[in-house]
């Protein structure tokens, strides 16, 4: 997706920005958990001295899901999903609210 000040460009064409209507929907979810080689260090330290315990309060956050940005127009719909992430969410919504207002400026499609 790309914009223009009168137009949206998407893959498969050039269409009016005039009254096209864009939505940001952030699936992303973050989960908490111990890390592989925290448990691998776990077993292997622990028969040596018991501070290879330690190993066991690593923790390591995942983000899983993804992030979806709609275009809809007259004649035309397109959506892109982009990774989840710690920053994938916020960056959506700012492009979303960036493209909204290009396209209040846009001029009617003659």
């Amino acid at each position: 997706m790309a914009l223009t000040s009168t137009h949206v460009l998407l893959p498969y064409g050039r269409y009016p920005l005039h009254g096209a209507t864009w939505t940001v929907q952030d699936s992303t979810q973050v989960t908490d958990g111990i890390p592989v080689v925290a448990i691998v260090l776990t077993i292997i330290f622990v028969w040596f001295c018991l501070l290879g315990l330690l190993f066991l309060l690593m923790k390591e956050r995942r983000y899983v899901g993804f992030v979806s940005v709609s275009v809809t127009g007259p004649g035309f719909h397109h959506t892109a999903q982009f990774p989840a992430g710690p920053q994938s969410g916020a960056w959506a919504a700012n492009a979303v609210a960036q493209a909204r207002a290009i396209t209040a400026a846009a001029p009617p499609y003659m």
